[in-house]
This record gives C-alpha cells, sequence and structure tokens, in this order.
C-alpha cells in the first residue's frame, strides 16, 4: 500500500488540493444506493479522480484502460473497484470498501477526556495496487500483498480527506489489519487508545534499525516477543485521522500524550531472529 516499500509516506497532504464546491455540487443532498456515499454519482467521483491526475498516473503505468465497480448491495456499506481491462479478480487496482457511521467509544481512554460520538468516514478495507507487477527475491511482498503497491495513495487518499471534511465529519477512521498499515499510517493517524500508540511506537523505534518489511514479517509470524517471552499477536484498533479540533485536542492533550509517553518506556520487545529465518524461508518469493 506504499509508494516505496522501504520508505513510509504519507498518504495525503495536510490540505486538500480541490476546492469545495469545485467538483461536488448541490447533489451533495441527494441519497441513493446507485451514488457514492448516497451523495455523489460516479461521473463526479470520476471528475475528482481526474482532477487529482489518477487517470494520467494510470496511462503512465501502462493501466489503461479502466472499469469501474461499485457495489451496494450492502448499503451504507460500499464496494469501489477500479480495474485494468476487465473487471477480474487479477486486474483489481483499488479496492475500496467505505461507509459512514458513528462510533461510539466503549470506553474513556483518558478518564479526564472522554471522547463524544465521533461523525466518521470508515475504511474497512483499501487495496492500491499494481497488477502489472509482481513480486521476486529482490523485490518481496509485505504480508498481505498479491502485488507491489501502486504508488499514487497519497492522491487517492487526498481525496477522502477532502469528502470527510465535505461531509462535515469529525474523522477518518481505520482499522489496520496489519502491523505495518499502523506504522504507514501513522505519520497522520493516530490510535484513539494512547495505550495501542504507544505500543506501535515502541516497536518501531526499538528495531529501528530492521527494514519494515522484515519488521512485518517478524511481527506477522508471531517472531516478535513481549517481555514475558510470549509472542506478540497483532490486535487491529480505532486508528484515526482527526478532520476536527477536539478531536486534533484530544491528541495533543497532556493526558494522551503522557500515556504514549509510559507506554514507550514500559514495553520491552526482542525478536526469536532463529524462528523469523525459519517461517520465512517457508514464504514463497
Amino acid at each position: 500500500m506504499s509508494k516505496d516499500d522501504s520508505k513510509i509516506t504519507p498518504f495525503w497532504e495536510k490540505t486538500p488540493l480541490i476546492g469545495e464546491g469545485e467538483v461536488f455540487s448541490e447533489l451533495a443532498e441527494r441519497k441513493g444506493t446507485t451514488l457514492f456515499l448516497g451523495r455523489y454519482t460516479l461521473s463526479e467521483v470520476f471528475a475528482v479522480l481526474g482532477k487529482k491526475n489518477f487517470f494520467r498516473e494510470a496511462r503512465r503505468r501502462g493501466l489503461w484502460p479502466l472499469e469501474f465497480d461499485m457495489d451496494s448491495s450492502a448499503y451504507p456499506l460500499q464496494r469501489f473497484q477500479i480495474f485494468y481491462r476487465e473487471k477480474k479478480p487479477d486486474n483489481v487496482i483499488v479496492d475500496l470498501k467505505i461507509r459512514e457511521g458513528i462510533y461510539s467509544p466503549k470506553v474513556d481512554f483518558i478518564s479526564d477526556f472522554p471522547l463524544p460520538d465521533l461523525r466518521c468516514l470508515v475504511f474497512e478495507w483499501l487495496t492500491l495496487q499494481n497488477p502489472l507487477e509482481g513480486f521476486s527475491q529482490k523485490r518481496s511482498a509485505l504480508p498481505g500483498q498479491m502485488h507491489p503497491g501502486l504508488g499514487m495513495s497519497k492522491k487517492i487518499m487526498d481525496v477522502f480527506v477532502y469528502l470527510g471534511r465535505l461531509t462535515e465529519k469529525d474523522c477518518l477512521l481505520a482499522f489496520p489489519a496489519f502491523y505495518h498499515n499502523a506504522v504507514l499510517f501513522s505519520r497522520y493517524f493516530r490510535f484513539l487508545n494512547p495505550v495501542k500508540e504507544g505500543e506501535v511506537q515502541s516497536i518501531r523505534r526499538t528495531f529501528s534499525h530492521v527494514p519494515i518489511k522484515q519488521l512485518a514479517w517478524a511481527v506477522h509470524l508471531n517472531c516478535l516477543r513481549v517481555s514475558g517471552g510470549e509472542a506478540y499477536e497483532w490486535k487491529a484498533e480505532e486508528q484515526v485521522y482527526p478532520l476536527t479540533r477536539p478531536i486534533k485536542e484530544y491528541f495533543d492533550s497532556r493526558s494522551y500524550k503522557e500515556i504514549v509517553k509510559q507506554q514507550l518506556k514500559n514495553c520491552v520487545f526482542v525478536i526469536d531472529w532463529e524462528s523469523y529465518e525459519k517461517k520465512i524461508a517457508l514464504i514463497p518469493a
């Protein structure tokens, strides 16, 4: 999902590049399962992708012509896919599962800073890949990857930051399926749970000398050990991109930062390299 597997790059810029009202019109009030997010026609979605140079970049990569599909059978959850040439699983370029929702925190992660219900744009799944490229001994995959990343993550995600603001959401919300997803998201996203945020930061800081791809596989193959010796198991939690001031203030609060700081001190991790070498040898190139 990253532009360069060896680097951690942002998925978007702080300020959307598309002006409000520039593409989306009065159709913002229309509802229906034939519309993206119940609001926007596919023509409007294509207009935004054009503004973000998605089509130009697809042509440059040889990914042309394109086919599109939107499945609203589970509305409000929608699945939007972009394919190279034909609507086949092997030709998927973008695979997005998205919905609007309200997130109600089950617990107060910070006792003196309870969170209200959050209006969210929820990403339940996102794949960005180049189906024309494959992996080799020199260019191996991250866990869960079928093809190398598309290299257009920032362009695409910037659109959703804009959509989140346009539809007056408090945040974008994701559940990173893999540890490396959480790291790649972390430049702008934070875990609502400061304990989890500290945990993820601690792993990356402890193994800052280890390439992210190698570390990702160590976590995925249960070769990462906590202080007691038991295997560390990755568990997804809510990770958000704040869009409104109250959520930004939550992450900037002294209480949140103190809990993260404490976790960085308390968390101790080691990698069982012997186990890693045995398991990674069984992974096909």
